[in-house]
C-alpha cells in the first residue's frame, strides 16, 4: 500500500485555494527557500534524538531501532521539538495512506468545496496525488497543487489530470538571485510557469517582494507579468519576518516589505497586461 509522509492535515482552510478547502501538507522539500515560514517541513528526521528529551509533554521517544517516534495524542502543539531540530524537519511526520487521507477529508467533505495538497514540496508525492485527486474527484471535491515549480509537470502530466491547476510560486526570475534565495537557480520553475499557462493549468501565480531589492523584485515582476498576461490571479506577496529562521532574517531584512512599496509593483505588473496582479 503506497503511504506518503504527511505533516498536518487542516481540514478548513480559506487560505489555500478558494472557497473552504481541506489542505494536506506534505513532509519534504526539494529547495531551501531562505524565506520559508515552515522550514519544519523541507526535511525528513534523521532521528538525532536532541527533541526527545525536551519534549515537555513525553510525546516524543526513542525506538530499539534508533528512530524517533511521535505519540500525537500526548503531544500538546507546543513547537518545541521544531524549534529545536537543527536539521529544518519535524519528528511530528505520520506515514498515511490515500485510504486514510481520504478518511480524514470525507469527515468535513459536506463543509468544503475542495482539498489543496501542499508542502514542503507535495509534487514529491506526484504519485500519491494523483490517486487521492482521483478519490476526492468522486466526492465531487475540486483539486489543487501549492507547488514550487520544482516537479516537471511537462514530463509526467498525468497529476495534473483531476485538478483545477496549481498554484505557483515564482521565486525569481534571475538564476544568481534564484540561487541564492533558495539554493536552486529556477530553470525548472520558469518552463513550468509556460508550459502550465499553455495547457490552461496555471491557477495563481505568487511573488514575494522583498523590501530594498529593487532589482531582483522587478526583474521578477516583469518576467512574470509578461509571460502570464490576464490568465490567471498573480499574487505579489509582502515579505514577512515572522516565522523566518533568524540566520536568514539577518540576510533578508527583519522588517516586512511596505504595502506601498509593494503595490508599486503590482501596478508594474497591470501596466504589462498581468491585470489580476494585487497585493496580499
Amino acid at each position: 500500500m503506497k503511504k506518503a509522509p504527511v505533516n498536518k492535515i487542516i481540514q478548513f482552510s480559506n487560505v489555500d485555494g478558494p472557497g473552504n478547502r481541506t489542505a494536506i501538507f506534505f513532509q519534504g522539500c526539494t529547495f531551501n527557500c531562505m524565506f520559508c515560514h515552515n522550514p519544519e517541513t523541507i526535511n525528513m528526521c534523521r532521528s538525532c534524538g536532541i527533541c526527545v528529551k525536551s519534549c515537555p509533554a513525553g510525546a516524543l521517544s526513542t525506538g530499539a531501532d534508533g528512530k524517533v517516534s511521535w505519540d500525537s495524542v500526548k503531544c500538546v502543539q507546543c513547537d518545541t521539538c521544531i524549534k529545536l531540530c537543527p536539521h529544518d524537519a519535524s519528528p511530528r511526520v505520520t506515514w498515511m495512506s490515500v485510504e486514510e487521507v481520504m478518511q480524514q477529508i470525507k469527515r468535513c467533505a459536506p463543509y468544503i468545496d475542495g482539498i489543496t495538497c501542499s508542502g514542503g514540496e507535495c509534487t514529491l508525492q506526484a504519485g500519491f496525488m494523483t490517486e487521492l485527486f482521483a478519490e476526492a474527484t468522486k466526492l465531487g471535491k475540486t483539486c489543487l497543487i501549492d507547488s514550487n515549480g520544482s516537479f516537471d509537470f511537462e514530463r509526467d502530466p498525468e497529476v495534473l489530470k483531476n485538478s483545477l491547476g496549481v498554484m505557483l510560486d515564482v521565486k525569481a526570475a534571475d538564476r544568481a538571485w534564484s540561487e541564492t534565495l533558495i539554493s536552486d537557480p529556477g530553470d525548472m520553475v520558469r518552463k513550468n510557469l509556460v508550459f502550465l499557462k499553455g495547457i490552461g493549468k496555471l491557477f495563481e501565480v505568487r511573488t514575494i517582494i522583498f523590501p530594498g531589492r529593487d532589482a531582483e523584485n522587478e526583474f521578477t515582476v516583469r518576467y512574470v507579468a509578461e509571460k502570464i498576461g490576464d490568465s490567471c490571479p498573480y499574487k505579489i506577496i509582502r515579505y514577512r519576518p515572522f516565522g523566518v529562521r533568524e540566520r536568514y532574517q539577518k540576510l533578508l531584512g527583519e522588517d516586512e516589505t511596505d504595502i506601498e512599496y509593494a503595490e508599486r509593483y503590482a501596478q508594474l505588473a497591470r501596466n504589462l497586461g498581468a491585470s489580476k496582479a494585487y497585493v496580499v
